[in-house]
């Protein structure tokens, strides 16, 4: 393997903007850093030819196993590859190939006290993000668990639902392993879940369109279900990390790292 960093996109059903994503990766000249994987979970369109196309790794799931399942076999073939840094962003256009240099230099970058972030958020709301417009539900839905995140972890995060990630590889192991990473919705959840097991998060302002084609798996109703479903399973990870304590730490992993590599 000769570069360090990877990244991962998780794509169903996303024939009509696969490649135009890949086109637009390529065309920042990112081939002298940065290997790329499309996860195809189960499309029933011609996702996989499109990706094929543009020449990148493709890793086909035998059926449609979930948003988050697609992205934990991402993590899995990045810890076996050993990767040090993933980056993810999703296959519907939204996210600006610009954004992903710099992903790679937050995790590169420490803080005052020496400290490297194992998670970048690439986030719509922060004072330096460009304006991303966004429906009265969704903002509902990002205020209830940018609050909740607040409450339960005493750290703001803005934009708890972004799907462009930058992770280190001791925060890819940990979700490679991760029994209760969740297959639809990883988002308020595992940030949660991050945060109390003491890995460092940080956000940076990143650029986002909106979709041109085809449907997000957050149109109509389906904040609603969203919402729902992803207040208990915040609610299962508290439950996890302050009742029965049997989350690992960052720490723990520290050890695995020099074992996979």
């Amino acid at each position: 393997m000769d570069h360090k960093v990877v990244l991962v996109i998780p794509a169903y059903n996303e024939q009509a903007n696969i490649g135009n994503v890949l086109r637009k990766i390529q065309e920042i000249n990112t081939d002298h850093w940065l290997d790329v994987v499309v996860i195809d979970d189960g499309s029933s369109d011609n996702t996989y030819g499109e990706a094929l196309a543009c020449k990148v790794t493709v890793i086909r799931q035998v059926y449609n196993m979930g948003y988050g399942a697609a992205l934990q076999t991402g993590y899995k073939y990045a810890v076996e590859h050993g990767y040090e840094y993933l980056l993810q962003m999703d296959a519907d256009g939204q996210h600006d190939a610009g954004n992903l240099i710099n992903l790679y230099r937050a995790l590169k970058t420490p803080d005052e006290n020496g400290v490297y972030p194992d998670i970048v958020l690439g986030s719509r709301y922060l004072n330096d993000s460009p304006y991303f417009e966004t429906s009265a539900l969704k903002r509902f839905a990002f205020f209830l668990f940018r609050h909740i995140i607040k409450w339960s972890t005493g750290r703001t995060i803005m934009d708890p639902t972004t799907g462009l990630q930058g992770l280190s590889r001791r925060a890819a192991l940990c979700y490679s392993k991760f029994g209760n990473f969740d297959e639809k919705y990883p988002d308020a959840n595992m940030i949660t879940n991050m945060l109390l097991s003491d890995f460092n998060i940080v956000e940076i302002p990143a650029v986002m369109h909106l979709r041109e084609h085809g449907k997000s798996m957050h149109s109509g109703l389906k904040p609603i279900g969203y919402m729902f479903h992803m207040f208990f399973s915040i609610l299962a990870v508290l439950i996890r990390q302050k009742i029965f304590k049997n989350v690992p730490k960052a720490e723990r992993y520290n050890n695995d790292i020099q074992k996979t590599q």
